[in-house]
């Protein structure tokens, strides 16, 4: 333990005398850990590292897109607890730089974050990104020593749609439609997730649709309709559905950040799933952002640097409890 751990944990103790009852709990995501004995760097949300970030290849999709990964890699001891970044763009757009902001920050903090490309609607339909999210968990998990990472408490960032994703992947994680691409190199390593953070997330995809048709929004609709083929899809694939069904399922801690503002994916339509979840028996952290629209974390502000710091210490959280 260094010197100002020492002194952080003395410091503790005495006020812990003066109150008469532990303070900890007001504290404790600002302790800095000293490193666990199987010499493990302790994660602190608090920390402030550089980060180099450098890309590799991933996997070649069905289209002939070669996938990239985008590797965001804190400099220090390590090795750094582990994190997959699915992002969003209504299955439809978007790619592994979406969430550049909100990745960089996180590995600032002493995360190895690894924001993945998934295959977009136009290439192949549903379930295809949900395949390349699988793969890249487990893929991730094979990789991720070699970029000084820890993979034993993997967990996934997910926006907006790709939120969606990481919500199956957390329900789902052996389900063979799901694993259907092989890893030769690590055949035994499952795609499990220790948690889920997620902004945004379309938890009921169904609902989301229905909203843009009352909207008239064209072009909403058609991301929906081209990624869910057939059409039937959209139940067997909503996370709302699955709960609603009483599906045997995986259950993890989940973070979902939604705003109040947010006219995608209706504030309502969050709190409904967090409900069903938590009556399935997950925790679940929810959070509703006064003022925020659907995207609101690209923009620099205090709000937005509230759901960083708010992911962090999630994340901190996780560790801390999952912790032998």
């Amino acid at each position: 333990m260094n010197e100002h751990a020492v002194e952080r944990r003395h410091f503790l103790k005495i006020l812990t005398a003066i109150s008469g009852a532990p303070i900890l709990s007001a504290f404790e995501s600002r302790l800095v850990w000293a490193a666990n004995p199987a010499g493990k760097t302790a994660y602190d949300p608090t920390a402030k590292l550089e980060v180099s970030v450098s890309e590799v290849e991933m996997r070649r999709n069905s289209a002939g897109r070669m996938l990239m990964a985008r590797i965001y890699r804190p400099k220090g001891a390590g090795p750094f607890p582990t994190l997959l970044d699915l992002h969003g763009g209504a299955w439809n757009a978007k790619d592994r730089h979406a969430e550049e902001p909100m990745d960089h920050s996180l590995a600032s903090s002493g995360l190895l974050v690894v924001a993945i490309d998934m295959t977009l609607a136009s290439e192949a339909p549903y379930p295809a990104c949900v395949q390349d999210a699988n793969y890249g968990v487990r893929w991730l998990k094979s990789k991720a020593a070699a970029w000084n990472g820890d993979a034993s408490k993997l967990g996934v960032y997910g926006s907006s749609s790709g939120g969606q994703v990481a919500e199956l992947l957390v329900m789902r994680p052996h389900d063979p439609r799901y694993n259907a691409i092989p890893l030769p190199e690590a055949p035994k390593v499952d795609a499990t997730v220790a948690y889920a953070a997620m902004r945004s997330p379309v938890s009921d995809p169904l609902a989301r649709y229905e909203n843009a048709k009352r909207h008239n929004r064209e072009g909403m609709m058609k991301n929906h309709v081209v990624f869910f083929k057939p059409w039937d899809a959209i139940h067997e694939s909503n996370p709302q559905e699955i709960l609603d069904r009483h599906e045997k399922i995986n259950l993890a801690p989940l973070l979902i950040m939604a705003e109040a503002l947010d006219d995608n994916v209706l504030p309502e339509i969050q709190e409904k799933f967090v409900a069903s979840y938590q009556a399935a028996g997950g925790q679940v952290q929810f959070q509703i952002f006064e003022g925020a629209e659907h995207e609101w974390v690209a923009n620099e502000g205090p709000q937005t640097d509230r759901a960083r710091q708010m992911v962090k210490d999630f994340i901190a959280r996780q560790l801390r409890t999952t912790k032998s």
